[in-house]
């Protein structure tokens, strides 16, 4: 799976769990009608505990310029401080914070599928915010952007 190339997202939450936030890169359209989307995360995680409990859930397609952004919400400086929106300016929803430049899309939890190690989300999309950027991808260990090829 190194070798696929993926959207870099961050899913964030906020309710009664809790305001959580992780970067995930298993996140896909799901159906156009209704519209939904399906995003995978570890399912013992504080993420996947929040989104559960608070039953909302909005993925943040990052903006390619957004590699520091995209490693605050994958815990890498977790150690140095303790909360991942530090910094960051959001908008606040009642489905979890939107991130600066990110395309949105803000969901209620259909529903959640528990599969190996993973929990499958499917979200019910009540809205979307395109912020028409050109969106961050990984792949096989590191960060790209992407570029439309000249024919």
């Amino acid at each position: 799976m190194r070798q696929v190339a993926a959207t870099v997202t961050v899913v964030t939450t906020d309710g009664p769990a809790g305001q959580m936030g992780a970067t995930v890169s298993a996140f896909t359209s799901l159906s156009a009608d209704p519209p939904s989307v399906l995003v995978c995360l570890k399912a013992d995680s504080r993420i996947a505990k929040a989104v559960r409990g608070n039953g909302v859930f909005c993925v943040n397609v990052l903006p390619e310029d957004a590699v520091a952004v995209a490693q605050a919400f994958s815990g890498v400086f977790d150690h140095e401080r303790d909360n991942r929106f530090e910094g960051v300016e959001i908008s606040n929803t009642e489905f979890g914070p939107i991130l600066p430049r990110a395309t949105a899309f803000t969901c209620s939890l259909n529903h959640r599928h528990v599969h190996g190690s993973h929990a499958i989300c499917i979200g019910d999309v009540t809205g979307i915010s395109n912020a028409g950027e050109k969106p961050l991808t990984y792949m096989s260990g590191s960060f790209h952007i992407v570029r439309p090829q000249e024919l």
